[in-house]
């Protein structure tokens, strides 16, 4: 069977051929740690928990990277609007000093490793950069870039400029005129599209040679990338709202510095998780957190049972009475599952059934339509039930419901 993932990059459905044979290296774009993370931003790690488990499922070897973010994300995914970890220092009421903003970020990352966990996502062989660790990989890149003529200075720090890159906005099809169209408020860039490599700050931030400040946003991904897994991966995810800017801005970044094309291979994006058609988000109040989740009774893996109702490119809306459904159908999966008491070691997967669920896998991973054959075998009277189990178990590789 081939697996078949749809890449952002080409707008279709691809068959995934690794750059190395049997091995894949991805990275995911990770949280801003200035506070906790709610559900539509956990959502995505299910589903990059999932993208993983599938391809070790088709004996590939993954190595892949989570980044946190623990410094100079502003408040939108380009250049303006206010540092997020600046925003929760103040909501603290912390002294707004590197220390603190980097003591901080460490302490929301433990939180979401720990949700990471509840969830059942596989952490084992994967990386959790934080992007202050590697400031000096940065500060090289911006280096190259500048000394290759891609960058110029501005009052408030140094950009890239994106019309010395053919290419740019390539990934989702962007337009000339897409880029033109942006609401800008630096009337010094000389595009609409350009991007900021460096941002000065005079009261806080690290020492450079473009003055005292931050590396832009972009620039941490791909200092991260390029440093633990190449100049050239296999698998890039993040959100469909990364799209049109910051995933943009790390290609033109990364194949100016490099000289090598495509900075990533495939490119596979999540839609948002909603409460009432609206995306989850902190700025518009309506979030919800797995904490929440967890004091009204449910199970963490309930929630993921209900994530992995829908396809990852689908935009799903969380309800409590659809979180309460989920929660009944895996009660109701595990109950079965007991009832049967049989020895396990005694059973043997049904290959067929695991074709029928590979090939749903496959086809840029359906999970609905995985769960749908789980669902089949259970109520299947000729599989034997120690079969049942043992087919289950294995299934159980990739969904990670704990059966």
């Amino acid at each position: 069977m081939t697996l078949k993932l749809h890449n952002t990059l080409s707008n279709s459905l691809e068959e995934f051929k690794p750059i190395e044979q049997g091995k894949v290296k991805m990275y995911h774009c990770g949280p801003t740690v200035y506070g906790i993370q709610h559900i539509g931003n956990l959502s995505m790690f299910v589903f990059t928990d999932i993208l993983r488990r599938t391809l070790e499922y088709s004996d590939f070897k993954a190595k892949q990277v989570i980044n946190i973010t623990d410094f100079g994300h502003l408040t939108s995914d380009a250049d303006e609007g206010e540092d997020k970890m600046t925003k929760g220092l103040k909501r603290e009421g912390l002294e707004l000093n590197l220390e603190n903003m980097l003591s901080m970020g460490k302490k929301y990352a433990g939180f979401f490793l720990q949700d990471l966990s509840k969830l059942n996502i596989e952490m084992e062989g994967t990386l959790f950069p934080y992007a202050s660790d590697y400031v000096q990989d940065q500060f090289e890149l911006i280096k190259k870039l500048e000394e290759k003529g891609l960058a110029y200075k501005t009052s408030d720090g140094l950009y890239f400029d994106t019309s010395k890159f053919p290419d740019y906005g390539k990934l989702g099809g962007l337009t000339k005129n897409n880029n033109e169209n942006r609401v800008e408020v630096n009337s010094e860039k000389r595009n609409p599209s350009d991007f900021a490599l460096w941002k000065s700050n005079t009261g806080l931030g690290w020492e450079s040679p473009w003055g005292k400040g931050f590396p832009g946003w972009h620039i941490e991904c791909s200092a991260m990338i390029i440093k633990l897994l190449g100049e050239q991966i296999d698998i890039h995810t993040g959100g469909i709202e990364h799209i049109p800017v910051h995933h943009n801005n790390e290609i033109a970044q990364s194949e100016s510095v490099t000289g090598k094309s495509p900075f990533s291979k495939y490119w596979l994006h999540r839609a948002h998780l909603q409460i009432g058609g609206e995306k989850i988000a902190k700025s518009e109040g309506n979030v919800v957190y797995l904490s929440e989740i967890i004091e009204k009774g449910f199970s963490p893996l309930a929630f993921r049972y209900f994530l992995l109702n829908s396809t990852y490119r689908t935009p799903t809306n969380f309800t409590w009475e659809g979180l309460e459904a989920a929660n009944n159908a895996l009660e109701k999966l595990k109950k079965t599952v007991s009832t049967w008491q049989v020895d396990t070691e005694g059973g043997v997967v049904d290959e067929a059934y695991k074709a029928q669920f590979r090939e749903k896998l496959e086809n840029d991973l359906n999970t609905p339509q995985a769960l749908a054959v789980v669902w089949t075998l259970i109520k299947d009277k000729d599989v034997l039930p120690n079969n049942k189990l043992a087919t289950l178990k294995d299934f159980d590789k990739v969904l990670g419901l704990g059966l």
